[in-house]
């Protein structure tokens, strides 16, 4: 285009300004080529003629238009040059405050001197994964490019940072490392990464100090190389260091500080651990005071110090080495304030003895003192043949003591570097690294020196590889789209780098100067001008002869010689080093010990030393200047960067004031220029710069096509546009994937496109103007004749309202009237009724209140005659009551006496007991008798009741008979026979009456009875109670008696009571059995539940609710009672074959009680008339009987055991060899066997109950046989005594025992079932049981007693012997006594000593032994955790068997709460559910492991679905173009393809939710579960949404919303098609749906604001801020978002629920839940697949 066409009315251009660099202007008149003047208007609307020539001024730079400026590349601009960058870079930094900015592949970071929260973790992952031009500018973008570029590539790569001093350059590098250290965080317990950034505040305190420009600026370069293992996991680092600025350590300049480490030990000198270096202020030492200024607003050295000591300690460097290392950083300070005096001739000087500083130095270093006082003031002179020591004048000695406390500063910088070296060092092979290189920008002062000479020379040398990249890329992306390859003339910097680095250069000729003897500064200025003067890049300054001028490529710098040589010497008095050397303490040895000293080999051959020793010559490290080292170590760097692929940051200082988002543009100019980002500009400008991918050019720009110029092939269609209005082919090119525009060409066509939209809205503000004026008129026409219509009807209906008016007021003047009058006849009326009403009522009372007070008077007479009645008759009754308890006290003192006597015999008690038992058989036998006649008469009344029904359905036909034969023949007999039929009738019923009044009387009676019987047991418990109290008191009274006595007595007494208490629970049972036989009848008749008979009874018994009643064994006797009296009686008469088995069994109980009561008895009248001596024969007979019967017991028993012992054994291997679980079988077969002992162990004491009870029947009966034999035979006429013995009933009673399991028939004597006697049987039971345990207590006490007697013996045998002792030593005299004392505690020691061994060794043998067992517990806990995590592994990615095994897992789950037994979960459960729940066993540890396993899984399954929809969200969400007539974004367009992965729409995101969701249900997830799932999921899909638009600048606007806000309707349409919308998964979208919102409405004044702050309550004010600052608009006709707007919602306070941090948190869970859902399934209607081989299983 010509120029005419670009300079013409309202272009804005730049030009020149010496405050600005560069100020913005508009053209007022079209501007002809070959005009001088440019007629310009500024922004504060000042005209200005801008003068233009070919010589003079050239035509001014063109501006960008709107929609370019704020770009996130400054690439991607049209016209591409220093003003457009500066601009760019300005508003981004100012306006949205955006701090990075991309530069092609350069990052151009500002220092914002705030904190900004954009480097949390939630920042880090948003950015982790994604493509470098997808999100906006930033550290972690770069840092994340390197980390794909290296696992993509296999190469290694470079981040360079540079910049000025107070750029924020070391900030940037740790940012870099904490993304690396989050990513690629290491798989091992190492934590490599936490050792790699505890490194950062170790060597901000070493390395960092604060200057005149920053204050915390490096003041070392460094490099680290971050490795990485083959799975891209961090396994070490690696740091270099350059160029540390040693002269800091003596010297600072005004308002600048020394390293940090010094400040904060003196913060810190007053802790204890402290004390020892004896420090103070840091005002006190000269080396921290020379920039009068110790301290850095909001930095607390102490605080820091304590980071740094932490950092420490995580690098593995030890306490002591700690303190070492802070004793060096003191002595270094003690150094600078030791105080050298001159000598009176100034030639020299010495060094006071007692210089407090230097006793600290020698102390801390461990020196010695003499030697380093001497040597601080002389230095030693070596030539060939003698060596002198020289005095040194002050200036020499103040010198050297710098020169010293420097290299003492370096060599501990160097070793620290060191040992984190070696910290960060691992043993796995490193597969590939990232280098960071933190490094000085180029630096020019007022006074450069040799620290800024090699500054800039590293950075000539980094350009230098700068410009080779970026030539490089250019030229690679050239290639790959197939565009023509021009050579584009680029800066090389080469010859500045040879005038610096070549032979004969500057290092080279600095290098000789210094091998000089007396080489001066001065010299090696004029070897310069002499050698270099004729170079381009070098300068020879006008006014100076000692310093010179050097061309950067950034700018030219003047150097000041002067110090040049002694810095580049960096010399030291070998003297002093060699007393270092000699330090006491290690580390000071090891900070000088020289690398190259190699130990000397040894040799075979015989070594000659010289008589005289030769001079020892200079350390080789010495010999290498500091320029050399510094060069060597530039080029190894420089070959490690060519190595890799470099990445660029480049630090940008906004201003030399540190405040906070001010942009000062001449500093930032300087900067870009020296930096290098200009020229980064200047080659991609030379070239194409702009580059525009065909779908974003077809979708810019396609308002500029015509209809017949649209095609399908958009590639085709933007060549025809572009050749149709661009004519110049040279301005463009066409490539692959994207087309190549000049300089300049987007503008160009962005200003057609706006005349486009231009001429388009002026054509629209035409047709609707017009259109809203007719709408206008139209309306005011309406309005007229609406207004002449409503008069008119108002004037009519005023005139009806009138009339209305009238006749209403008529009506209510003769309304009015009648109520006046009526309202006084009524107050008139009222005003009698109420005299009257008072009046009578006033008479009424005064007759009540007369009747009342005869009333009183009444009761007054009557209770006083009844008072005096009855003290009358008290005083009688107490003087009868006196006489009666004097005559009773006398008959109880008598009876007390006789009482006393009875009671030391137990007979009484047991006489007393034995006529209760008699009483309870008795009311037993009552009860029975009465039970049976009303059975009797129940039966009865049911024969007569069925007798009279069947009589009265004869009568019934017999009259229909009648009456039919009356019908037919007639007559008066009919009559007679029918009356005759009635009175037969009634007489029937007349029965019926007196048998159903006969049939309650009977119930009466039986209840009379029963009341009767309940208060005669009430009788029988007071007397028992008389009787214990009696007891007691007789047992009190005895206590004097002898102890054997008192316990017989108490045992007969405990045994009298236990048989009582059995009495009471027996007469309880026989109350409840009562009461069930009332209920026999109905049972009879309707007994619903199933019936039990005993082909079944065994099959049900697990069908059953409760657990069945085996009647096998007594013990289940107790257990089937106590069951009837939980279950009530209802209850348990529902279950009939429980009652068959308490009937059976109480049967069979109460016929055995009744034998043996009986033969008993007569066994006790046996015993009492026999002699009280017994024959040794008969004792050895009953035992042979006991051991008989027992034997055979045993022998019976112990076949069924091994029977079933033999069953269990068969069955357990038989499983065993099914089961691939041995450890299961083996704890299954370890709980029966545990079981089996148990078993065992209660039937053997059961069975020698029963032997005993057996034997001693058969002892007495054998033993009444012999005596009844002798007694025949000696005294016949005891057979004709009162008390006969019948010998046969006790054989009777013992066969009758023997055979009580066969016989049935004799039970039923008792009563019907039987019941009775299982219940009394039972009793027994527990009685034995109670016995033998008492039996046992009594045994245990009776072997404590014998322990502590036992104890006692032999404390009195110690107390003896110690009684002995000391009787001994009393004799001794003091020497033996105490050599005795000492023996005797040697021997005691000596047994503990031993006792302590061997206690020692068996603690270790068990340690030992638990230690095993516990290595196998873990080796199996392992071993299962392996198992579980390889199948969690093995299906982790897999949707559908996770949702699958969740369905499963929480269905199981709710199974066991609804069969728990609890009755929380039994509400909903049918009634034959309830039946089947557990009763004595307990779920809720298994519901709770169930519970955890289905929270693991649900979490997993939330994981599998993100990790699927997670590529989908933001391309579904922001990216697809659902709406096809917005305009779309524009991503990143730059010199490098970002090109991302593969896109996705909105309908398969959508369709992806659908097959989660139907595979949900196809498994039957509940739907509440479901729900939660998709309210997580949609979680996941904001915030992944909103954290991308949060950082994304191009999809900020108004389109982009409204996609956004259709593309959330979708999501809530999907939701409540799937009934999903109550699951507060709609509300997830809340924050998004507020972002699309905030994107479209109107953002200009207060009340916007105020109602965007009401409307976005789910966004924090950060986020909305945040947004505002990224709102881009997509054409000139939308605006952009003011400052002031946004200031004033960032001025508003804060909500209380703001989050911290600007990003959503990807990965929070919300808790779930697992609401309880029965099942309605019933478990009988369960069928069991065969192949799951549950065959064992059996269906009851």
């Amino acid at each position: 285009m010509s120029v005419n066409e670009l300079f013409t009315k309202f272009t804005r251009v730049w030009i020149p300004d010496p405050e600005d660099v560069w100020r913005a202007a508009e053209i007022t008149r079209d501007y002809k080529e070959g005009e001088p003047l440019l007629h310009l208007k500024l922004e504060d609307e000042t005209p200005l003629e801008y003068p233009v020539g070919p010589k003079r001024n050239p035509l001014p730079f063109l501006r960008n238009p709107d929609i370019l400026v704020g770009e996130n590349d400054l690439t991607a601009l049209s016209y591409l040059h220093e003003p457009a960058v500066l601009h760019n870079l300005k508003v981004r930094f100012l306006e949205p405050n955006h701090i990075y900015t991309y530069c092609g592949i350069v990052l151009v970071a500002i220092n914002p001197y705030e904190q900004l929260h954009i480097y949390g973790e939630e920042v880090i992952r948003a950015y982790s994964g994604q493509n470098m031009g997808d999100m906006d500018p930033h550290i972690f973008a770069v840092a994340e490019e390197a980390y794909k570029q290296m696992a993509r590539d296999e190469r290694n790569q470079s981040i360079i940072v540079s910049g000025e001093s107070g750029a924020g350059k070391t900030v940037s590098a740790k940012y870099a490392m904490r993304f690396f250290a989050t990513v690629g965080g290491s798989t091992r317990d190492s934590n490599v990464e936490e050792k790699v950034l505890a490194s950062n505040p170790i060597m901000e305190a070493i390395g960092n100090a604060k200057t005149t420009r920053n204050d915390n600026s490096s003041r070392f370069g460094k490099y680290i190389q971050i490795g990485f293992s083959r799975q891209y996991h961090i396994i070490g680092a690696n740091m270099r260091t350059y160029l540390l600025e040693k002269s800091r350590v003596v010297f600072q300049a005004e308002e600048e500080r020394n390293y940090h480490i010094f400040y904060q030990l003196c913060a810190c000198a007053s802790s204890p651990e402290f004390k020892d270096l004896g420090l103070t202020s840091a005002e006190d030492f000269i080396f921290t005071s020379m920039g009068e200024n110790i301290s850095i607003e909001g930095v607390d050295d102490a605080k820091d110090l304590e980071k740094t000591r932490e950092a420490f300690t995580l690098l593995g460097i030890k306490e002591a080495s700690q303190s070492s290392l802070f004793k060096v950083v003191a002595s270094i300070l003690h150094l600078g304030n030791i105080n050298i005096s001159l000598n009176r001739g100034g030639d020299s000087c010495h060094v006071s003895k007692d210089d407090l500083h230097l006793q600290h130095f020698c102390r801390l270093l461990g020196l010695e003192l003499p030697q380093m006082e001497h040597w601080l003031c002389h230095r030693k002179l070596v030539t060939a043949s003698e060596t002198y020591v020289k005095s040194m004048s002050g200036p020499q000695a103040e010198n050297a003591r710098g020169a010293l406390a420097k290299l003492l500063y370096a060599r501990l910088f160097t070793w620290i570097v060191g040992h984190i070296n070696k910290a960060l060092l691992t043993s796995a092979k490193q597969h590939s690294f990232i280098g960071v290189l933190d490094i000085y920008g180029f630096e020019t002062f007022e006074v450069n020196s040799f620290e800024q000479f090699c500054i800039n020379y590293a950075n000539e040398k980094l350009q230098q590889q700068f410009n080779s990249h970026v030539f490089k890329l250019e030229q690679e992306e050239y290639m790959k789209e197939l565009i023509p390859w021009t050579l584009i003339d680029f800066y090389d910097n080469q010859p500045c780098i040879d005038l610096i680095e070549a032979r004969l250069g500057v290092l080279d000729l600095l290098d000789e100067e210094c091998k000089v003897p007396k080489g001066t500064d001065q010299n090696w200025a004029q070897k310069l001008f002499k050698q270099h003067s004729s170079s381009a890049h070098f300068q020879k300054p006008r006014m100076s002869n000692i310093s010179f001028i050097i061309i950067h490529f950034a700018d030219k710098v003047e150097y000041q010689c002067e110090g040049f040589l002694e810095k580049n010497r960096d010399t030291v008095y070998e003297e002093q080093i060699n007393i270092l050397k000699a330090s006491q303490f290690q580390l000071v040895a090891d900070l000088f010990h020289d690398k190259d000293d190699v130990a000397p080999q040894k040799s075979s051959r015989v070594s000659v030393r010289p008589a005289k020793p030769a001079p020892r010559g200079p350390n080789k490290e010495h010999r290498k200047t500091v320029g050399h080292q510094f060069r060597s170590s530039l080029h190894l760097l420089m070959e490690t960067l060519n190595a890799t692929t470099p990445h660029y940051v480049r630090c940008i200082k906004p201003n030399d004031f540190k405040e906070a988002f001010s942009f000062d543009s001449k500093r930032a100019v300087q900067q870009l220029r020296a930096c290098g980002v200009l020229e980064t500009i200047r080659i991609s400008a030379a070239g194409y710069p702009s580059r525009w991918t065909y779908p974003d050019f077809f979708s810019r720009y396609r308002v500029l096509l015509k209809k017949s110029d649209m095609t399908a092939d958009r590639k085709l269609v933007c060549k025809t546009l572009l050749e149709t209005l661009v004519k110049e082919p040279d301005m463009f090119q066409f490539g692959k994937t994207k087309i190549f525009f000049r300089a300049g060409q987007v503008a160009y066509l962005e200003k057609l496109r706006a005349d486009r939209f231009r001429s388009a809205c002026i054509k629209i503000q035409k047709t609707v103007r017009g259109w809203l004026q007719r709408v206008r008129y139209r309306k005011v026409h309406k309005m007229a004749a609406t207004l002449q219509r409503y008069g008119r009807g108002y004037l009519a209906r005023r005139h009806a309202d009138f009339l209305r008016l009238s006749r209403a007021a008529l009506v209510c003047q003769k309304q009015f009237r009648m109520a006046r009058d009526r309202r006084a006849f009524l107050r008139e009326r009222r005003a009698v009724v109420t005299i009257q009403a008072f009046t009578r009522g006033m008479f009424t009372r005064r007759i009540y209140h007369e009747f009342l007070l005869h009333h009183k008077a009444l009761l007054i007479q009557k209770t006083v005659r009844g008072w005096l009645q009855r003290r009358r008759f008290l005083r009688a009754r107490r003087a009868a009551v006196t006489v009666q308890c004097s005559f009773r006290q006398l008959l109880a003192r008598r009876r007390l006496q006789q009482m006393k006597v009875e009671a030391r015999s137990a007979e009484r008690l047991k006489k007393l007991n034995t006529g209760m038992e008699n009483k309870i058989v008795q009311l037993q036998r009552k009860m029975d008798d009465k039970s049976k006649e009303l059975r009797t008469q129940n039966d009865q009344l049911l024969q007569v009741n069925s007798g009279l029904g069947s009589e009265v359905n004869k009568l019934q036909k017999q009259l229909e008979q009648v009456k039919s034969r009356q019908v037919a023949g007639g007559g008066a007999g009919g009559g007679a026979q029918i009356s005759s039929l009635q009175e037969e009738l009634d007489r029937l019923r007349e029965e019926l009456q007196e048998a159903s009044a006969q049939r309650k009387r009977m119930e009466e009676d039986h209840g009379n009875e029963k009341m009767s019987l309940q208060q005669r047991v009430e009788q029988l418990e007071t007397e028992n109670a008389e009787l214990k109290r009696e007891k007691e008191e007789m047992n009190q009274r005895s206590g004097e008696g002898s102890t054997e006595a008192q316990e017989a007595l108490q045992k007969e007494l405990d045994d009298e009571r236990q048989r009582y208490q059995n009495h009471l629970n027996e007469f309880t049972r026989l109350e409840q059995r009562y009461d069930n036989l009332k209920e026999e009848l109905s049972l009879s008749k309707f007994q619903p539940g199933h019936r039990r008979n005993l082909s079944n009874l065994s099959s049900q018994e697990s069908d059953s609710n409760y657990p069945s009643v085996c009647s096998s064994e007594v013990g289940d006797t107790e257990d089937s009672i106590q069951l009837v009296e939980e279950m009530g009686v209802e209850k348990a008469a529902m279950d009939i074959g429980l009652f068959m088995k308490l009937q059976k069994r109480v049967r069979e109980l109460e016929q055995e009680r009744k034998r043996l009561q009986l033969s008993l008895e007569k066994m006790e009248a046996l015993g009492k008339r026999r002699d009280s001596r017994s024959s040794p024969s008969e004792q050895e007979m009953a035992d042979q009987v006991y051991n008989n019967l027992k034997r055979q017991e045993l022998e019976s028993e112990n076949k069924k055991l091994k029977n079933n012992l033999n069953e269990l054994r068969r069955s357990i291997a038989e499983r065993a060899s099914q089961s691939d679980s041995p450890n299961e079988l083996q704890d299954g077969y370890n709980v029966l066997l545990s079981q089996l002992r148990s078993a065992n162990e209660e039937l053997d004491g059961r069975k020698e109950e029963v032997l005993i009870l057996r034997t001693q029947l058969v002892s007495h009966a054998q033993q009444q046989e012999e005596r009844e034999l002798v007694e025949s035979s000696k005294v016949p006429e005891v057979n004709s005594s009162n008390e006969p013995v019948d010998k046969e009933e006790a054989f009777k009673a013992y066969h009758g025992l023997c055979e009580s399991k066969n016989s049935r028939q004799d039970w039923c004597s008792l009563n019907e079932d039987g019941e009775l006697g299982l219940a009394y049987q039972g009793l027994q039971q527990v009685s034995r049981l109670l016995e033998a345990q008492l039996q046992t207590q009594a045994r245990q006490h009776r072997d404590e007693l014998e322990a502590l007697h036992t104890q006692i013996e032999l404390l009195r045998a110690d107390i003896e012997k110690k009684q002995e002792l000391l009787n001994y030593t009393a004799a001794l005299s003091p020497e033996a006594r105490v050599e005795y004392s000492i023996q005797q505690e040697i021997t005691r020691l000596t047994n503990d000593n031993l006792d302590l061994k061997e206690l020692v060794e068996k603690l270790e043998k068990n340690e030992k032994k638990l230690k095993k067992q516990l290595r196998i517990y873990m080796k199996k806990v392992q071993e299962l955790e392996a198992e579980r995590s390889c199948w969690f592994q093995k299906n982790n990615a897999d949707f559908e068997m996770t949702s699958f095994w969740l369905a499963n897992t929480s269905r199981l789950l709710h199974c066991l709460k609804q069969y728990s037994g609890d009755e929380v979960f039994m509400t909903q459960n049918t009634s034959k559910q309830n039946e089947h729940c557990l009763k004595n066993f307990d779920l809720a540890e298994y519901r709770q492991v169930l519970s955890d396993l289905s929270i693991q899984i649900y979490q997993q399954l939330i994981r599998v679905a993100e990790e699927v929809i997670q590529p989908m969200i933001v391309s579904a969400m922001l990216e697809s173009e659902s709406i096809p007539s917005l305009a779309g974004y524009r991503k990143r367009s730059s010199s490098i393809d970002f090109n991302g992965g593969s896109s996705y729409t909105l309908e398969a995101l959508i369709r992806q939710l659908g097959q989660f969701h139907s595979t949900m249900q196809d498994h039957g997830l509940d739907p509440e579960i479901v729900g939660q799932v998709a309210r997580q999921l949609f979680h996941c899909i904001n915030n992944y949404t909103l954290n991308n638009l949060l950082l994304r600048k191009d999809v900020c606007s108004w389109s982009t919303g409204m996609q956004l806000r259709y593309n959330t309707s979708q999501m809530e349409e999907w939701l409540r098609g799937n009934n999903l919308f109550q699951s507060k998964a709609a509300a997830a979208l809340n924050p998004i749906i507020q972002a699309a919102q905030l994107l479209q409405v109107k953002k200009k004044t207060s009340q916007d604001a105020e109602a965007i702050c009401s409307l976005c309550t789910a966004l924090s004010t950060q986020q909305i801020v945040k947004i505002l600052n990224l709102y881009t608009p997509l054409n000139e006709f939308e605006e952009r978002v003011t400052v002031a707007f946004i200031r004033s919602i960032q001025n508003r306070p804060p909500q209380s629920t703001d989050p911290p941090q600007l990003l959503m948190d990807t990965k929070h869970m919300f808790p779930v839940l697992f609401p309880y859902t029965p099942s309605a399934l019933s478990l009988e209607t369960l069928q069991i697949p065969a192949s799951l081989g549950l065959d064992f299983l059996i269906r009851v």
